[in-house]
């Protein structure tokens, strides 16, 4: 599985970051996690606003942050 965050480094991309990887250790799972901070890369999945969340290259979330509880659901939604 490859998540993926969608921002420029920001505290909300930071955060979306550590609550995906908070997320994954509590489902006992592991996936790789890439943070794209290119513009051009983030404006190529169609989002009007960051931070956004990507499993294996389905935009799944974008513009909020996400809590480990919501984004556990969408790992486990995603497989």
């Amino acid at each position: 599985m490859l998540i993926k965050i969608l921002g420029t480094g920001c505290r909300n991309c930071v955060t979306l970051a550590e609550n995906t990887k908070k997320a994954l250790e509590e489902l006992g799972k592991v996936a790789e996690i890439v943070k794209v901070e290119d513009i051009k890369e983030i404006m190529s999945y169609g989002i009007m606003s960051t931070p956004a969340l990507v499993i294996d290259e389905k935009v799944v979330s974008y513009g909020k942050v996400l809590k480990p509880k919501d984004i556990a659901k969408l790992i486990e939604n995603a497989q």
